[in-house]
């Protein structure tokens, strides 16, 4: 999985055939934004009483976090990761994700174009509002070493850092910090309101739940082919690292969601995340820290379960418009 001879010219024989099949799994799972038919959001978003203050900031709030993160990840991918990971199977896999992540970015583009939202005021969001701000901080501080140029793996510490960088980005970033806004628009969905919006959340929900998947798989392969690095301190540092991630979605929970809304509130959105918080604990083979603790949300799960065809190209648009280019009298 780590240091070891790179040969890209030698894709087979499979070592690891789970990297592989998840490769082809992502590349029969594709879609593009423009497909999503977002008339109905256009007509609703310019409609001064179609949302609520609470729904628009949370559409808002959310196209605000997500364009960055995803754009933060595939800078990870592109720039660290990949250099380091050097099974062939897996390259190819970590290939197909960041390309997923650009259509991801893309699609985020798409639905503020569409909107006619402010780009500056969104785009800016990880400068200027908190709750989004530390998030994509803390993102950032584990992408810094590995993407060094000079950086290598082959040490047990910079093992350690490129492990790191894999719990931060894939049990946390992609694993929790997501959780929140995925559940926010899709219950938004659920009551038949910014219907595209949700539909595009609901294909980017389905490639990131891969993404973690793989992410998993590659974390726990490290962790076999290396026990060494799997020490009392780097799973105290793990079990950390994904608490603070929780806290931080919690927070941010909190601001989105300052009262109830969709069904929902803040005080139940930190159940769901610490049921989440569980889940990544005990995959990457750590104890739960919050034992008891239930899922809030059970439809959730049966929309990541739910087949893409599912109406996908039933509803695909052929001729498309975004906001900017209707008109609104």
């Amino acid at each position: 999985m780590i240091n070891c001879r790179a040969d890209l010219n030698q894709l087979v024989p499979f070592k690891y055939d789970w990297a592989w099949q998840k490769y082809l799994d992502g590349c029969a799972n594709h879609w593009m934004p423009q497909e999503v038919n977002m008339t109905a959001d256009i007509a609703l978003w310019k409609t001064p009483e179609g949302l609520t203050d609470d729904e628009r900031r949370i559409v808002m709030r959310n196209l605000g976090f997500f364009s960055t993160a995803d754009s933060l990840v595939a800078n990870n991918l592109a720039l660290a990761v990949y250099r380091l990971i050097t099974n062939p199977e897996c390259r190819q896999y970590i290939l197909r994700q960041a390309f997923e992540e650009a259509i991801h970015t893309h699609a985020y583009q798409y639905c503020i174009e569409s909107l006619g939202m402010d780009e500056g005021e969104i785009f800016n969001m990880y400068h200027e509002i908190p709750s989004v701000a530390k998030k994509a901080a803390w993102g950032l501080r584990y992408t810094r070493a590995i993407s060094d140029p000079e950086f290598d793996t082959g040490t047990v510490e910079t093992d350690k850092e490129l492990l790191r960088n894999l719990i931060a980005y894939y049990c946390v970033l992609e694993g929790i910090f997501f959780y929140c806004g995925f559940t926010q628009i899709l219950s938004m969905g659920r009551r038949n309101k910014m219907t595209g919006v949700a539909e595009q959340f609901q294909y980017i929900l389905r490639d990131e739940s891969m993404h973690l998947n793989f992410g998993i798989d590659v974390i726990n392969q490290i962790k076999i082919e290396n026990p060494h690095l799997w020490d009392a301190e780097m799973k105290e540092e793990a079990s950390q690292m994904i608490l603070q991630g929780t806290q931080l979605e919690i927070e941010y929970a909190r601001d989105t969601m300052p009262r109830g809304v969709l069904g929902m509130n803040a005080a139940m959105m930190e159940d769901y995340l610490k049921f989440i918080a569980n889940r990544r604990l005990s995959q990457i083979g750590l104890k739960e820290e919050y034992p008891g603790t239930t899922n809030p949300f059970p439809w959730m799960s049966e929309i990541m379960d739910l087949k893409k065809e599912k109406n996908f190209f039933e509803t695909r648009v052929i001729e498309y418009q975004t906001g900017g280019a209707l008109s609104w009298d």
